[in-house]
Parts: structure tokens; C-alpha cells; sequence
């Protein structure tokens, strides 16, 4: 084979598509595990679809366009914060870092780390296959002499990173509170994955939105201009696509609410209407006013998301919070497993 050099932008796509010759229905060509878990979640007592499969090309640009309305403070609030925390992230993590972004999307928040950082590589994973390969071009463009290695993945399934970086200290980055779309256990499961991936003694950048006053939460949920909507019924439009489905998309409406119980932003699906639909040739009912739930956003205090940390094998280095308490960022290390006493 050919030696690319150390500038060249690589792509790994893990699990990749059938042969080109084989042209079959558009469901035999979807995911199977987005057929297996939208099957599932609509046939369950309680619908609920998992967020990850919003972030197909459209829904990844909705999603940049959600990140940029003035309701959606996390954005504007993680990336000031990364500005002034970075040069201090830098000093600690040291050069010669793999940075490896888990859920990278647009990696807009990404050259604030590199550029203090100055990492020896990037590996940005993402679902989204299209849309990571663009993001990764692009970053390549900006960070000429960096090693860029996009890998196409589920970023929550087992997976190994590039032999490029295995001599290498490992940096995590999992900003944009997307930890907080995790129920508590799985978070925690996913804390321990990502530990495994990136072994003992790599640090974890995460970032993690706080409790703050609901009606600023629910607007960020459901702004005034539909995206967020949008963004939610994207879904649905993607399951009637990929998975031979008819389900009415506007018979559905978004809903954003808070359960304080759960200290989390919920979003449903509601439908407005009794509807009946297939989807892969299999039948659903909903009754109106019945909901499939798509995502959850859980809200941390500093207590919570340090012992959430602990509980999925990393330990708090420092936290960085900005003036109003809306959002912190944690610089923790996979340190070794000890025995309780």
C-alpha cells in the first residue's frame, strides 16, 4: 500500500456498508440497529426512540443550527468557558496528546482545545458518517500538520482507536453536555466504556450542564423559531426514509417538559391525533395524546456530576465553572481501580 503522510486526513468507518453492486429496499439498507431499536422502542408500554439516532445528516444540521438561537445558552456557555479554562486544561494534559472527541459533530468547540493543546492527534468519532468526514476536512484545513483521524462509529459500542495514537497520552473530550442525555446508570456505564477505550491514566475534558431556573431550561428545548422541533420530527421523517415507514409526521408535535424528579428536560413525540402507521412492515396505533419519548437531558449539580465521575472510574482533577453556575467543565483521569477499605 501507499504510506500517507502524518498530514493526511484518514477515514475509518467501523462496520461499513454492503458491496455497491447490491441494490436492495431502502429498510434493508438502514442500521439494524436503528430498525431493531425503533421496532422496540414503538412496540414498548413506554415509546421512547434513543437520541442517538436523531444525528443523521439533517439531523446533525438542525442540531448546528439549534446550538446557534439565542434560547440555547450551552453552547455560547461551554465555548467561553473553554476559552478561558484552556491554557490551564494545556498546562496539566502536556504535549503530545491523542485528542479523541467522542460525538464530535461539528467539532465547532474543538480548535479552542487544539490550539492550546497542540495534540501530536485528533481522533473525532461520530455517528454520522457524512457530516464527520466534512467536519474533519475542514478541521484538517485549519491544523495542516495535524494528524486527523475520523473514525465512524457508535461512540457508546466497543471499539478500538487507531495504532497511530497507542503511544501516545490520551485526552477524552465530551463537551456539550451530551452526558446528560444518558439515564444515570447508563451514563455511568458509558463513563466506565470510554475508560476502557481510553485506558488507565488518559484525563477526560467533560462538560456538564447545571440546574438552573425551568423556564430558561424549557426554552432551550423549544425555541421560538420550530428548530428544535424540527430537529424532533427529523426522526420521524428519517424513520418513514430509511425504514419503509408512513407514519404521519404532522400528526406529531414537540413537546419539551421538565421532570423535576429526574432533574432532566424530557422530549416527546405527541401525537395529536388517534393514528395508525407501519414501520418495516410492522403495525402501530397511537392513541392522541400518547407520546414517544426521544431524549432526555439530565441537569447536574457539582456534587452529582463529581459523584457520577467516581462511579464511572474517573477521578475529578479540577472543575471549571463559569460566573452563573450554568455549566462546568471537569478535567478528570482514569486513575487505577482501588479496593474499598
Amino acid at each position: 500500500g501507499v504510506c500517507a503522510p502524518a498530514t493526511a486526513t484518514f477515514s475509518i468507518r467501523i462496520n461499513a456498508g454492503r458491496s455497491p453492486d447490491c441494490v436492495l429496499p431502502a429498510m434493508f439498507d438502514a442500521d439494524p440497529q436503528f430498525r431493531a431499536d425503533v421496532l422496540s422502542g414503538l412496540a414498548g408500554p413506554r415509546r421512547a426512540i434513543p437520541a442517538r439516532w436523531f444525528y443523521d445528516e439533517r439531523g446533525s444540521e438542525l442540531f448546528d443550527e439549534i446550538t446557534r438561537l439565542p434560547e440555547y445558552y450551552p453552547t455560547r456557555t461551554e465555548t467561553a468557558l473553554l476559552a478561558q479554562c484552556r491554557a490551564d486544561v494545556a498546562q496539566r494534559v502536556g504535549p503530545g496528546t491523542a485528542v479523541i472527541e467522542f460525538g464530535a459533530g461539528s467539532a465547532t468547540k474543538t480548535p479552542l482545545l487544539l490550539e492550546a493543546v497542540a495534540p501530536a492527534a485528533y481522533v473525532p468519532i461520530d455517528i454520522s458518517g457524512d457530516y464527520l468526514r466534512d467536519a474533519a476536512a475542514a478541521l484538517q484545513v485549519n491544523f495542516p500538520l495535524l494528524s486527523v483521524i475520523p473514525i465512524e462509529a457508535d461512540f457508546t459500542e466497543a471499539m478500538t482507536l487507531p495504532a497511530t495514537v497507542d503511544d501516545m497520552p490520551r485526552l477524552g473530550f465530551f463537551p456539550g453536555s451530551t452526558i446528560g442525555n444518558f439515564i444515570p446508570r447508563s451514563a455511568v456505564n458509558f463513563l466506565r466504556h470510554i475508560r476502557d477505550v481510553l485506558g488507565e491514566g488518559a484525563q477526560l475534558l467533560i462538560g456538564f450542564d447545571r440546574i438552573k431556573p425551568v423556564d430558561i431550561l424549557i426554552a432551550a428545548y423549544d425555541d421560538a423559531a420550530g428548530v428544535t422541533a424540527a430537529f424532533n420530527l427529523n426522526l420521524l421523517e428519517r424513520i418513514n426514509r430509511e425504514l419503509d415507514g408512513n407514519i404521519p409526521v404532522n400528526a406529531f408535535a414537540h413537546r419539551a417538559v421538565w421532570n423535576d424528579a429526574e432533574a432532566r428536560i424530557e422530549m416527546h413525540l405527541e401525537a395529536l391525533q388517534d393514528i395508525s402507521f407501519e414501520v418495516a412492515g410492522q403495525r402501530f396505533n397511537m392513541a392522541a395524546g400518547e407520546t414517544i419519548h426521544t431524549e432526555n437531558s439530565h441537569k447536574y449539580d457539582l456534587r452529582g456530576l463529581r459523584l457520577l465521575l467516581r462511579a464511572g472510574g474517573w477521578t475529578p482533577v479540577v472543575d471549571y465553572s463559569d460566573a452563573g453556575d450554568w455549566f462546568t467543565l471537569v478535567l478528570a483521569q482514569a486513575a487505577p481501580y482501588h479496593r474499598a477499605p
